[in-house]
Formats: structure tokens, sequence, C-alpha cells
């Protein structure tokens, strides 16, 4: 039996995979592998965590198993963490996840490799904006709006669905297009969508189109699945440092990690550090 070791783990009850059973089994698995889950702190009915916090109790490992949108919110609020924090698979996507641990590492998968030994600690490169640092990815453009269905049909708000849906369809066959500005990337009249994705190389740009109707549709449903590569698109190129412009120069609508932001036009998208240690498993990273 290894040593005990006390953590806390943070988890959000409106995730895709933080079920009671799900918890229960992570609970299992933690005890099996000796780490001692000394507190539980539920998302967002008690606040996130902050270094601070952390430090007091004597706790150097926080456990966060959340989906992406709340594990940047949790990361992010502990920028200068002396700690580490190991993400598991709590969420629908998991993109960060998959990132540190790989594709195919389900949840007992990840504990045994720490447990083992098996992890170092990181800190990967994350792309930077006005509106806040992205740990898995980044959408930029008009049709982001897909967004706003995607948590209308989360919340069952039939109205709203119907509202959303038809304003998403107008700012993907119509919206305020963004083109890459500097350095200048793909095509001139620009995208209703590009996607921005951190990695050790660079910030990798896809930029996404909708010259038909069906094209609008493949990418409401893409995105709606947040698939977002279903949709018709192309690779523009690995840059460290983007500036975009919108037809119209006016605010441009963003995700952050799933969640709802905008930047001015002309302001930049940059690669940078992460700034508290993550916890990678994967032999590829």
């Amino acid at each position: 039996m290894p040593t005990e070791e006390t953590i806390w783990l943070l988890c959000n009850a409106e995730s895709g995979s933080n079920s009671d059973a799900a918890l229960e089994t992570l609970d299992t698995y933690c005890c099996d592998h000796g780490f001692n889950i000394s507190r539980r702190i539920c998302f967002p009915d008690e606040e996130l965590p902050n270094a601070e916090d952390l430090e007091n109790a004597g706790i150097e490992r926080l456990a966060i198993f959340t989906g992406d949108g709340t594990l940047n919110a949790a990361i992010t609020n502990l920028y200068g963490w002396s700690g580490e924090i190991l993400v598991l698979p709590g969420g629908t996507m998991n993109l960060l996840c998959k990132r540190l641990h790989g594709e195919d590492a389900d949840l007992e998968t990840i504990v045994t490799r720490v447990a083992k030994g098996a992890g170092r600690r990181v800190r990967p490169n994350i792309a930077r904006c006005e509106a806040g640092d992205a740990l898995a990815g980044l959408l930029v453009g008009p049709a982001t709006a897909w967004g706003d269905v995607r948590e209308a049909m989360r919340d069952v708000d039939v109205a709203a669905l119907s509202e959303e849906t038809g304003d998403a369809v107008a700012q993907t066959a119509g919206g305020d297009k963004i083109h890459c500005l500097e350095p200048a990337l793909g095509r001139r009249d620009g995208y209703p969508l590009v996607e921005i994705t951190p990695s050790h190389r660079g910030m990798q740009l896809d930029g996404y189109y909708a010259d038909t109707t069906t094209d609008y549709l493949r990418h409401g449903f893409s995105l709606l699945r947040r698939r977002f590569r279903e949709g018709p698109h192309e690779r523009l190129g690995l840059v460290d440092e983007m500036v975009f412009e919108s037809q119209q120069k006016q605010d441009i609508p963003v995700l952050v990690d799933g969640e709802k932001g905008k930047v001015s036009a002309g302001s930049a998208f940059t690669v940078a550090a992460c700034e508290v240690d993550l916890l990678a498993t994967h032999h590829g990273y």
C-alpha cells in the first residue's frame, strides 16, 4: 500500500461527468491508491480555492474533476501557487485532460499513473487574449453564437433555443467575419469562425467557412456537439501571435475554453506559459 497523501478535490455537479456514481468511483480509486481526499469543494455552491487556502491547509496537490470551463476558472485562480494541479476527466469533452494525459486515458488510468509517480509537473503553453487565458482552446468569430444554442439546450429552454438557433444561423451566414490581419493568413474575406489550439509548438489556427446552407448546418451540429473539426475548415498554420480584424472593425466574440467573452478588433492573441504547475502523465507530452 502506497504512503497516504492528503489532497483536495474540486468538482462541479453541472459538469458532464460529475454524477454521484462517478464521484463515488473517483473516491474509491483515490482510496485504493493512497490518496486521502480531506476536503471536497463543490463549485459553484462553494468558492474556488485560492493559493492562500491551499497553503494554509498544507495541501500540495489539488485534483480537479470538472469540465474545461470550470478548469479554466480554477487554474487561472491559482496562478502563482507552488503546488500542483491534477486534471481529471470530469466534463463532456475534457480537452485539457486529453492534452495532459492522452486521448484514451480514463479516470482509473490517470489516478494509477500518478500513484506510481508516472507524472511530471509542466507549465503548458496557453493562448492569451483580452478575454482571458485558454488552456484547451479558443473559438473566435460570429459563429461562436452557437454556444448560446448549446446553453439553451442544456437548460431545456425551448423559447430561447428557437431564438438563439435563428441568430446563430444568421451570424454564421452573414455575421461580421474575421480575417487574419497579422500575419496575413487564409481567406481575404475572412471566416465566421477561427479555432485556436495552444500546443508546445505554438498556436494552431483552423479557419471555418460557410459557403452553402449545408455548411451552416454542419457548423451548427459540430459546434453543438463540440466536435469543431467536423465542420468545413482549412488549416491556417502555427503562430506565436495573431491579430484578427473584423470586417466592420467591431469587437469580436470569443469562447475561451467554452466560456463567452469578447475582444477588441486589432487586439493580439499570444502564446504564453501557464502560471501554475499542472501534472502530465502522457508519454508524448
